[in-house]
């Protein structure tokens, strides 16, 4: 159970950082004319900045914290975040109508789910 738990971390920091990377480095404008963004067109740059912030410390959270041993009890909170990150997600897209980035976001989200109920009991 702790490899399938390391793994799925792992996917959900790399998920993040790239994603929060991205945020956080291009701006709102480039990603928004990518195609692959359309939700960025109601949201101010500090927003998407923001998002890319929490998604990134998110990331972090998930690996460092248990990976270190200094208050592991961080990770499974850092995964519960990024479910409620997924939960935000699912509805702005929901309300978009937005349907190609949902299976995406209910996958992300039960594989934070995974990492809090397996690092809280474990």
């Amino acid at each position: 159970m702790n490899t399938a738990l390391w793994i799925v971390q792992g996917l959900l920091a790399l998920s993040y950082l790239a994603a929060g990377g991205l945020k956080v480095v291009r701006p709102r404008e480039q990603l928004v004319a990518s195609g692959n963004f359309e939700w960025m067109k109601d949201s101010s740059d500090a927003a998407v900045k923001a998002v890319g912030l929490v998604e990134i410390l998110g990331a972090l959270g998930v690996i460092l914290p248990w990976l270190t041993g200094i208050a592991p009890v961080l990770t499974p909170i850092a995964a519960i975040g990024l479910a409620v990150v997924q939960i935000g997600a699912l509805r702005v897209h929901l309300a978009r109508d937005e349907r190609r980035p949902l299976p995406v976001n209910a996958l992300l989200l039960l594989l934070a789910t995974f990492v809090t109920v397996g690092r809280f009991l474990g």
